[in-house]
C-alpha cells in the first residue's frame, strides 16, 4: 500500500510535468480563462515599458500585438497575445489557489552579455488573484557589493568561493508605466532584467515569490537556468571636435533590434537611466557585445545630428572614431550659452531624490552639450544634501570655456505656492536667521529682495504654469487662473523692482509671453531668459531651454559677465534651433547702455524713423516634423523652430514685435546660413521693440522711448495687470502665513494702484 501510495505521487507529480510541456520543451502553458480587455491593457503597458528601457518590441511582434489588441474574438486575441510574448519568457509563474509559487523555464533564449543587462519577460498565472509585488531572487545574485562603487560590504563575511559564484544582479521592474505590483488578472506578464559580471557559460537559480512563505514544495519556486554570457567589448571613442580638437560629446548605440546601449535599466552616474544618450569625452569607452550597432551622435544644438554604422569585432579592444560637425558657432559671435535651471537631484527621475548625483554627473552633461554655463539648482527635497556644494562661485570642475555654478531653486520652500524663483549669482544661499526650509517667508517678495540685495541676478521659474489661458491670441486678454508654481506673483514683484528675469522655453510660450507683454506695456523692463528645468520638465537634456548672452570684445568670458547679461537683457532665449544675433535699434544693441545710463533704452524724436537690425540663422531639417507641428501649443516640445515652418518649405519667419504686436515679418531659409534682416519702423509714440521667430526664439527688447515719453503702450494691458493683481491675491493670500499677510497686502494693494494709474496715463491699443 505505501509503494501504490508512493507510486500514485509520482504518477501525479508526472502527470503534471506531461502537461506542462505538452505544447513543446520550454513552451509555458496556455491560459484561456482571463477577461481580454484587462490583459490588453496590462500588455499596452509592458510594450511602453520595455521601450522605456531601450528593449522595443520588434515592429512584426508590435504589428501582430495591435491586430489581438483590435480583435473583438476574446478567445482568440488572448491567445494571441500569449503566442506573442511568450516566446520572449525568461520563465514562467504559476500562483495556485492556495498562493504557493512554481516556476519553470521559457523558451527566450538564455543569453546575457558581459556587463551589461538584458531584459526578459516573466509569465505569470495568477490563479490566485495576488495582488503583492513579484519577487525574484538568486544565490548567485550579488547584494553583498555596493554598486556605487564595486567595493565589497565590510559588514558581510565573504569568501572567495562566494564572489566567483555571486556573478550575477536582477531586479523586476516596477517603473512607471508599470504597477509595483501583480494586478490580480489571472494573466499578466512582468519584466526583468539580469546583469552578467562574467563571460562565458554561467549557471543561475532564479527563485521567485509574492511575499515570505509563499514559494511552493520541494524547491519548485526555483529553475536553475542555463546562460551564455557573451564577451564585451571595450570600445574606445575618439571624439573629436569641427576643429580636430578633442571634446565630449553625447552617443546613443542601438543593436539590430533596436536596443540601447549600455543598458538603461540599471545605468549609475554619470549615465542616466532615463536617457537613451551616454556621455563620453575623447579616449573614453563604452563596453558592447560584438556585432552591428547604429550610432546617433551630437552634441548640443548647434551640433548637427550624425548617425553611422558601427562592426565591433570579437576582439577584447576596439577603436572607433567620430568628428562632430557645427551648423553655428555662436561663441564666434561674441554670444554664449547657458542653462540656468538644472538639478542634479530632487524629481522622480533619480533613485536616491533627496542626494541625487555629484558634480561630476552634472559637469559631463553640460560638456556634452555644448553648454558654456550651467546653473545647478539645489531645491526642497534634496535641499539639505546638494547645498554642500555651493559655493558662491564656479565650481572648480569648471573650465575656461565651460561654467557650472550651484545655486538656488526657491521650490520646496513655504513661498513656492507663488511661483518658484531662481536665484543665480547668490554669495549666501540660507536667508537670514533661518536653519531650515520651513523658516523662510511663505511668500516670494522678500526672498526676491534678499537676493537681490547680495548682488544676485532673480527670477521666476517655469512662468507658464498657473497661467493658462484658453486661446493662443498674443497679447492675449483673458485672465489666468494664477493657482500654479510658475511667475505668478510677478505681476506684483515686477512693479517693486524685485525681478531681474522671467523664465521661458520649458512652458507654454504663449502663457509665459503674454505676462510679460501686459507689463511690458506698462513701462516695466524685466527681461527674458531660457531654462530647461532639467530633469523635472523635460529630462531629455540639459540645454533643452537656453538664454545666449553677449560679451564684449573687450570682456573676458565668465560667469559673472555672463549672468550680468541675463539681468540687463543683452541677450535672446531660445530652443538653440534659431538665432537672432546682434539685435540693434539705430545704433544700439540690445542690453547696451543708452539714454541716461540705461540699458537697451533708445531717445528718438517723433517721427524719426528707426533702423532695425539682426543676424539670424535657424535649422530645419528638409522633410516637415509633422508629430511636433500638429501637436497644440500647450504640448510639449513648447518651444521648437519645427512649430515656426512655413508650410512644406524649409523657411521660418522673424518677426518685428512692437508693444506685444508682429508690425512686419521677413522669411529666412533654415538651411544653418546667417542671414542680415533690417526692418524699418517710425513709432507713432514711445515702445518697446523686439524680434521673434515664433515659437524658437525671441529677443530681449529695446525701449524707445519718444520725446522722452514713458512706455504706456496699452490701456487695456494696465487693466488686465490691476485685474490679475486681485485673482493673484484671492488665488494666494490663504497659504501666506498670518504674521506676514499684511505686509503682502500692502504689496499686492501697491502694485494694482501702480497699474490703475498707468491705466490713465496710457493710450489706446
Amino acid at each position: 500500500m505505501q509503494g501504490f501510495f508512493r507510486f500514485g505521487i509520482f504518477g501525479l507529480v508526472l502527470g503534471w510535468v506531461l502537461s506542462s510541456s505538452a505544447r513543446s520543451a520550454e513552451d509555458l502553458p496556455l491560459v484561456t480563462s482571463v477577461a481580454a480587455q484587462p490583459l490588453k491593457a496590462q500588455v499596452k503597458r509592458i510594450v511602453q515599458a520595455l521601450e522605456t528601457v531601450g528593449e522595443p518590441l520588434s515592429a512584426a511582434r508590435q504589428a501582430e500585438l495591435q491586430r489581438a489588441f483590435e480583435d473583438m474574438d476574446d478567445g482568440r486575441a488572448v491567445e494571441t497575445i500569449q503566442s506573442v510574448l511568450d516566446p520572449l519568457c525568461l520563465t514562467g509563474v504559476n500562483i495556485n489557489p492556495e498562493s504557493r509559487v512554481k516556476a519553470q523555464p521559457g523558451p527566450a533564449a538564455k543569453e546575457l552579455v558581459e556587463n551589461g543587462w538584458r531584459v526578459f519577460l516573466v509569465k505569470v498565472h495568477n490563479e490566485a488573484g495576488v495582488t503583492a509585488p513579484l519577487g525574484v531572487s538568486s544565490p548567485n545574485a550579488a547584494p553583498l557589493y555596493k554598486r556605487s562603487s564595486g567595493s565589497p560590504d565590510p559588514k558581510v563575511d565573504i569568501s572567495a568561493s562566494d564572489v566567483q559564484q555571486r556573478w550575477l544582479d536582477l531586479e523586476v521592474l516596477t517603473r512607471q508605466p508599470l504597477n509595483p505590483t501583480l494586478s490580480g488578472l489571472e494573466l499578466e506578464y512582468r519584466i526583468v532584467s539580469l546583469y552578467s559580471r562574467e563571460r562565458g557559460k554561467r549557471e543561475a537559480t532564479l527563485s521567485f515569490d509574492v511575499g515570505q512563505g509563499t514559494q511552493d514544495l520541494g524547491f519548485r519556486s526555483e529553475t536553475p537556468i542555463l546562460f551564455e554570457c557573451h564577451p564585451a567589448v571595450e570600445v574606445t571613442l575618439d571624439v573629436m571636435d569641427h576643429d580636430g580638437q578633442p571634446t565630449t560629446a553625447w552617443f546613443i548605440l542601438r543593436d539590430r533590434e533596436g536596443r540601447v546601449y549600455p543598458a538603461r535599466s540599471r545605468r549609475l552616474e554619470p549615465d542616466f537611466f532615463f536617457h537613451d544618450q551616454v556621455y563620453r569625452h575623447h579616449g573614453e569607452n563604452v563596453l558592447l557585445p560584438p556585432g552591428e550597432y547604429e550610432v546617433t551622435y551630437g552634441r548640443g544644438p548647434e551640433y548637427r545630428i550624425l548617425k553611422t554604422t558601427i562592426d565591433v569585432p570579437e576582439t577584447p579592444k576596439h577603436h572607433e572614431s567620430f568628428r562632430l560637425q557645427r551648423w553655428i558657432k555662436l561663441t564666434d559671435f561674441g554670444w554664449y550659452s547657458g542653462d540656468h535651471h538644472v538639478h542634479a537631484a530632487g524629481c522622480a527621475h533619480y533613485e536616491a531624490p533627496t542626494q541625487g548625483v555629484t558634480p561630476e554627473a552634472m559637469m559631463r552633461h553640460i560638456l556634452g552639450e555644448d553648454l558654456n554655463v550651467g546653473c545647478v539648482l539645489s531645491w526642497g527635497p534634496c535641499w539639505y544634501h546638494q547645498k554642500q556644494y555651493f559655493e558662491g562661485d564656479i565650481h572648480q570642475l569648471s573650465t575656461q570655456e565651460y561654467l557650472m555654478r550651484y545655486d538656488v531653486e526657491v521650490s520646496g520652500f513655504p513661498s513656492s505656492h507663488c511661483g518658484h524663483l531662481c536665484l543665480l549669482r547668490l554669495k549666501e544661499d540660507d536667508y537670514p536667521g533661518t536653519e531650515r526650509i520651513e523658516q523662510w517667508p511663505s511668500w516670494d517678495l522678500p526672498v526676491l529682495k534678499w537676493g537681490k540685495e547680495q548682488g544676485g541676478v532673480v527670477g521666476f521659474s517655469h512662468s507658464g504654469w498657473g497661467l493658462k489661458l484658453p486661446t493662443d491670441d498674443l497679447p492675449n486678454y483673458n485672465m489666468p487662473p494664477f493657482d500654479g508654481i510658475g511667475a505668478n506673483e510677478y505681476v506684483v514683484d515686477v512693479v517693486h523692482d524685485a525681478c531681474h528675469f522671467i523664465s521661458a522655453v520649458d512652458t507654454p510660450s504663449v502663457w509665459e509671453l503674454n505676462i510679460w507683454y501686459h507689463t511690458l506695456n506698462c513701462g516695466y523692463t524685466c527681461r527674458i531668459s531660457g531654462e530647461t528645468d532639467f530633469p523635472c520638465i523635460y529630462g531629455e537634456k540639459v540645454g533643452l531651454g537656453r538664454v545666449y548672452a553677449k560679451l564684449d570684445k573687450n570682456q573676458p568670458f565668465n560667469y559673472d559677465n555672463w549672468v550680468l547679461g541675463v539681468r540687463d537683457g543683452r541677450s535672446y532665449c531660445g530652443d538653440g534651433l534659431s538665432h537672432l544675433i546682434d539685435f540693434r535699434v539705430n545704433d544700439l544693441e540690445v542690453g547696451q547702455i543708452g539714454a541716461n545710463q540705461r540699458s537697451s533704452v533708445l531717445e528718438v524724436k517723433q517721427g524719426e524713423k528707426l533702423r532695425i537690425t539682426a543676424k539670424t540663422a535657424a535649422l530645419l531639417d528638409e522633410t516637415p516634423n509633422e508629430e511636433i507641428r500638429r501637436r497644440p501649443l500647450d504640448q510639449k516640445p513648447y518651444w521648437h523652430v519645427e512649430r515656426a515652418r512655413i508650410g512644406g518649405s524649409r523657411k521660418v519667419p522673424v518677426e518685428l514685435i512692437v508693444n506685444g504686436y508682429p508690425v512686419e515679418k521677413k522669411e529666412i531659409v533654415a538651411d544653418g546660413s546667417v542671414t542680415d534682416l533690417q526692418f524699418d519702423f517710425t513709432p507713432e509714440r514711445s515702445s518697446w521693440i523686439a524680434l521673434r521667430v515664433f515659437p524658437s526664439s525671441h529677443t530681449n527688447p529695446i525701449f524707445v522711448e519718444v520725446d522722452g515719453k514713458p512706455i504706456r503702450a496699452s490701456r487695456r494691458s494696465a487693466e488686465w495687470c490691476a485685474k490679475a493683481v486681485d485673482v493673484c491675491w484671492n488665488a494666494k493670500k490663504n497659504q501666506i502665513r498670518e504674521s506676514e499677510r499684511d505686509d503682502a497686502k500692502a504689496a499686492f494693494d501697491h502694485a494694482r494702484d501702480e497699474y490703475r494709474r498707468i491705466a490713465q496715463e496710457a493710450l489706446d491699443d
